[in-house]
């Protein structure tokens, strides 16, 4: 089956979204389909199996597009428009996949084409525009019926999250439906330890790690403030934080010495997926303090198959996958925050077990279960592509 494969973002970069299309073009590709991969001008070349990848036309001023909703991003996703339209006269495809936004372009090939499309959720996009933008608030039914109508005329729908399948199916019960959670990314042999982050930062005591963006829903803010109330000298930690880009960075830099913790905490930027077993192995526990969301972050899985203890706040986007057997839960507020810190750090019993309960259960969200998972949908929306 020729499949166009729209992913509405820079590809290849060392980041969520980007990574899990490269992992679903993967499998698709694995499995034998042809796939024409459509992504924005910006990103690394990646040669995978039976996927062909397309770029949008690059233009001077559309560089470092940012996560997330921007008039960059916009532009982009016109311009993806154009040449999504373009390539479905002349390659004729069976199938469209559509992550996220693109969906609207999806629903205009099938409009003008009759190509059938499958909708990608990693969020429910209402809630995301007007998390951003407070003045949308009054158009929120309005941007609801957009996504219902995506959801209605596609041929099936694979969310990323059950709180997102449960939004799905409080008005649409019967469409055909695939959960399809991300994955932990540590393979094998990507723990060999080649960059010693103690040596790296000079940093002392317990270390507390986290991995991601910092963008504001990530929650830097809170913890740093709750890392401030535990109290890091007296209990001998520091903060490491991988990712971010450089504007970021000095902004969380400059709330570290504003709050007094600056010698306790690290910033050492972006590092490659592949290399985030050789992180998470030096690390005593690893934080998640998203403060929004309903999809669960990707490196929660790594967090779980890593096999040390995980804080993270308690909201939507983590209990789906974390409770309070395989993790500490706390709600997203500095002094709750600093509490749990405090006792997983003092507990070393109780920690070590809910971290053997988390690498237990991460086994759920193995590359072979999402294949599986996968490659049985798709056989199913063939079945019905035929009838």
């Amino acid at each position: 089956m020729k499949i166009l494969l729209l992913a509405p973002q820079p590809f290849f970069q060392n980041r969520g979204t980007p990574i899990a299309v490269r992992l679903l073009a993967e499998t698709l590709g694995k499995a034998g389909q042809e796939v024409h991969l459509l992504v924005f001008h910006e990103g690394e070349d990646l040669a995978m199996p039976n996927v062909t990848l397309h770029r949008t036309a690059a233009l001077p001023f559309l560089r470092a597009i940012p996560p997330g909703f921007s008039w960059q991003k916009i532009c982009c996703d016109l311009l993806m428009t154009a040449k999504a339209i373009q390539m479905q006269r002349q390659l004729g495809f069976d199938l469209v996949h559509a992550v996220e936004e693109s969906v609207f372009i999806a629903m205009l090939l099938r409009l003008l084409f009759k190509v059938p499309y499958i909708y990608d959720l990693d969020s429910w996009m209402s809630d995301q525009l007007i998390a951003k933008l407070t003045v949308l608030r009054p158009f929120r039914s309005l941007l609801e019926s957009f996504e219902k109508a995506a959801v209605r005329h596609s041929l099936g729908v694979v969310p990323v999250c059950r709180a997102i399948e449960d939004k799905i199916r409080s008005f649409n019960r019967d469409k055909s439906l695939l959960r399809l959670e991300d994955i932990s990314l540590l393979e094998e042999g990507n723990f060999c330890q080649k960059e010693d982050v103690r040596t790296l930062t000079g940093c002392q005591g317990k270390i507390v790690m986290y991995v991601g963006n910092l963008e504001r829903y990530q929650g830097m803010t809170l913890f740093l403030e709750a890392f401030t109330l535990a109290d890091p000298a007296a209990l001998d930690c520091s903060l490491v934080i991988i990712g971010g880009v450089a504007k970021d960075i000095a902004y969380y830099t400059e709330m570290a010495q504003q709050l007094g913790i600056s010698k306790r905490v690290f910033f050492i930027g972006p590092r490659p997926a592949s290399a985030l077993g050789m992180y998470l192995t030096q690390a005593d526990l690893l934080v998640s303090p998203r403060t929004e969301g309903e999809n669960t972050p990707m490196k929660i899985y790594s967090y779980m198959d890593s096999g040390k203890p995980i804080l993270a706040t308690k909201i939507a986007s983590h209990t789906q996958v974390l409770d309070e057997s395989n993790a500490f839960l706390a709600l997203p507020e500095p002094a709750a925050l600093a509490a749990e810190l405090r006792r997983v750090l003092t507990d070393n019993s109780e920690a070590s077990k809910r971290a053997a309960q988390a690498k237990e259960k991460a086994a759920d969200y193995s590359r072979p279960a999402y294949e599986r998972k996968i490659n049985r949908f798709y056989s199913e929306l063939m079945q019905e592509m035929i009838r």
